[in-house]
C-alpha cells in the first residue's frame, strides 16, 4: 500500500498537468473500484477546472472550480499515469487503452491522466470542498507528520500511558496521518527502539526524539520518489528509489547497517504485518 511519500510523489507529478487545467472530458469505465463511484461522476468532472491539488494522509485531493473535491486513493496497485505531456525530461505519447484503465481524464491542454488499478483496491469520491475535512475517510485523521501540529509536545501527550506497542501507535492514523509499515520500521531503527516496546513505557525524551526522525525519513523518501516494491510507480511511470536505502525493511537475515552494531535484521509479525528490526541495537 503506498504510504505518504509515494502519494506525495504522485501528487507532485500530477500538479503540472492538473492544477489550473480544465478537465475537458472524464471517462469512467466501470461502476466501482473498492466502493461504488459517486453518482454521475464523469458528468460532474467534465468541464471542471482543477483549482489545486493537495494531499491529506494517503489521499490526493483535487479541488475543483465547481466547489467539489475529488478524492483519489491509490489502493494497493493504483497508478495515475500521464501521457501526451512532457514529464521531466520525457514525453510519453498516449498509449492504447489497457484492461485496467478505469478512469481517464482528458485535460484541456492535451494531456491524458489514466487511473489504472489491476487489483481495484483504489477509490475515488466527490464531495463539497467545504465539507472535505468531514468526509468519512478523513474526519478522524491525526495531524500530518510534516506539519507544525505534529510536534514533540503533541506526540508525548498522545502516547503517554498507552499500553499499545510503539509500532502500532505510530501506525494509528488517528495519532499521525500517513505513516505506514515501511517508514515506521525505518524510523524505529534510527531511534533504536524495539517495535514491540509499549509506547507508554518509553521515556518522554525518546518519544520526542521520534518527531524529527519521522520528518527526516519521510523527506528522504519523498526526495527519492518513494519506495517501489511491487506495483508503485510515479506519475511519469518511473520507479521510486528509497527502497535501495532501507536499513531494516524487507532485510531479514541481513547485517545491521548501524556503525558498530553486530546485529542481524529480524522479523516479527504484529497485527498481521511484518516488523523488521535489529535486536542488537533496538531496545
Amino acid at each position: 500500500m503506498p504510504e505518504l511519500p509515494e502519494v506525495e510523489t504522485v501528487r507532485a507529478g500530477l500538479s503540472p498537468v492538473m492544477e489550473g487545467q480544465l478537465i475537458q472530458r472524464a471517462e469512467v469505465n466501470r461502476p466501482d473500484l473498492r466502493w461504488p463511484f459517486p453518482d454521475r461522476m464523469a458528468d460532474r468532472l467534465t468541464g471542471a477546472t482543477v483549482r489545486g491539488l493537495r494531499r491529506r494522509s494517503k489521499y490526493i485531493l483535487a479541488d475543483l472550480d465547481s466547489d467539489e473535491t475529488l478524492l483519489i486513493h491509490l489502493g494497493m496497485s493504483g497508478r495515475m499515469l500521464i501521457s501526451g505531456h512532457t514529464v521531466g525530461k520525457f514525453h510519453h505519447p498516449h498509449p492504447a487503452p489497457a484492461k485496467h484503465d478505469h478512469v481517464v481524464f482528458h485535460m484541456g491542454q492535451g494531456a491524458r491522466i489514466t487511473f489504472n488499478d489491476a487489483r481495484r483496491f483504489g477509490a475515488m469520491d466527490l464531495m463539497p470542498t467545504a465539507e472535505a475535512d468531514a468526509h468519512w475517510l478523513m474526519r478522524d485523521l491525526g495531524p500530518e507528520p510534516l506539519s507544525n501540529q505534529f510536534n514533540e509536545t503533541y506526540l508525548v501527550g498522545r502516547l503517554k500511558g498507552r499500553n499499545t506497542p510503539i509500532k502500532s501507535a505510530l501506525l494509528d492514523q488517528r495519532i499521525v496521518a500517513g505513516l505506514g509499515n515501511i517508514y515506521v520500521c525505518e524510523v524505529l531503527h534510527r531511534a533504536g527502539i524495539h517495535p514491540a516496546r509499549k509506547a507508554g513505557r518509553i521515556s518522554a525524551a525518546r518519544i520526542a526524539g521520534l518527531v524529527p526522525l519521522v520528518r527526516k525519513v519521510l523527506q528522504e523518501a519523498i526526495a527519492a520518489g518513494g519506495s517501489s516494491l511491487r506495483d508503485y510507480r510515479q506519475a511519469d511511470g518511473e520507479l521510486g528509489y528509497f527502497q535501495h536505502g532501507f536499513a531494516v525493511y524487507d532485510r531479514e537475515g541481513a547485517p545491521c547497517t548501524r556503525d558498530g552494531c553486530p546485529g542481524v535484521i529480524d522479523r516479527i509479525v504484529q497485527s498481521g504485518r511484518s516488523s523488521f528490526f535489529c535486536p542488537g541495537c533496538q531496545r
